[in-house]
């Protein structure tokens, strides 16, 4: 993470929030889009000079009263106060994030693949902070094989949303997807910041145009549980409610679970694990051959 993190954050909010988003009078003369900074630092109750400072990196520790009051001004999502607490938390201090070249740990512990593999009528899989998939039971690989997502190695379901021409078409709502995936791997820089293999993914996607409007805009998105639209190429349209769970370490691996959310998306998960029970030899780990 840069010392610039934090002011290209909040300049990218302030760029994107409109003058009636926080109630102001629009008169169309504006040379940039979005707000003033002399607005957002009177709505937050700041300095016009502090708050350029802040957008410009030359200081990056600002107080709790501020975080909240800039927060408050440019009507920030959960996750984007969120992710505006971590940046302001660490500002220049390194020693808050993982050491000089860390690398998040792609080994999935013992006692979670055996807890994927038990959950023989549920889809599931686990990911890891840069959103590779490390491993996945039957029941999720069958359903996803058709749709392409298990592609490369490790499979990478960034990659496969802004680099594979078949997600369009997957992903009922694709922007929605898109924006989740650059808003995980928004929290995977603030932690894993010199990873070689996090920059190597990132230089990839931003020769992306979609992915790079995104990442130059800043897009932070989280979420915890949901419903998902998938279209089949052999089931048609699918409704899964999903759950993620984070795993209580320090490699930012995820465990998620997908649902039938409707009575004919359980008929087709249904039907796609039956004739046979799961065997534990069927669990896919990313690196077994």
């Amino acid at each position: 993470m840069s010392n610039s993190d934090l002011g290209d954050f909040l300049r990218a909010r302030r760029e994107r929030t409109s003058p009636a988003d926080v109630g102001l009078r629009d008169t169309g003369r504006r040379r940039t889009p979005g707000l003033r900074r002399e607005e957002v630092a009177t709505l937050a109750g700041v300095s016009v000079d502090y708050l350029v400072r802040l957008e410009q990196g030359r200081d990056t520790n600002p107080s709790r009263e501020v975080v909240l009051a800039l927060a408050q001004a440019l009507r920030l999502t959960d996750a984007e106060r969120s992710h505006l607490g971590i940046l302001a938390m660490i500002g220049g201090r390194h020693d808050l994030c993982p050491s000089a070249g860390a690398t998040a740990d792609a080994t999935v512990p013992s006692t979670v693949l055996a807890l994927v593999d038990r959950l023989v009528d549920t889809p599931a899989f686990v990911v890891g902070p840069y959103n590779d998939v490390l491993v996945w039971n039957a029941p999720w690989g069958e359903l996803v094989d058709p749709l392409g997502m298990i592609s490369g190695e490790p499979p990478n379901l960034a990659s496969y949303v802004f680099g594979d021409d078949r997600a369009a078409s997957v992903y009922v709502d694709w922007e929605a997807a898109a924006d989740e995936q650059v808003g995980t791997l928004r929290s995977a820089v603030v932690r894993w910041r010199d990873d070689v293999r996090l920059a190597a993914l990132l230089d990839a996607l931003r020769t992306l145009p979609e992915f790079e409007r995104r990442w130059s805009s800043h897009t932070v998105a989280a979420k915890g549980r949901g419903t998902k639209l998938l279209r089949h190429p052999d089931h048609g349209e699918l409704r899964l409610a999903y759950e993620v769970l984070d795993l209580p370490d320090e490699d930012g691996q995820r465990l998620i679970t997908w649902l039938p959310a409707d009575d004919a998306t359980a008929r087709v998960l249904h039907a796609e694990r039956a004739p046979a029970p799961v065997s534990p030899a069927r669990l896919r780990v990313v690196g077994d051959h």
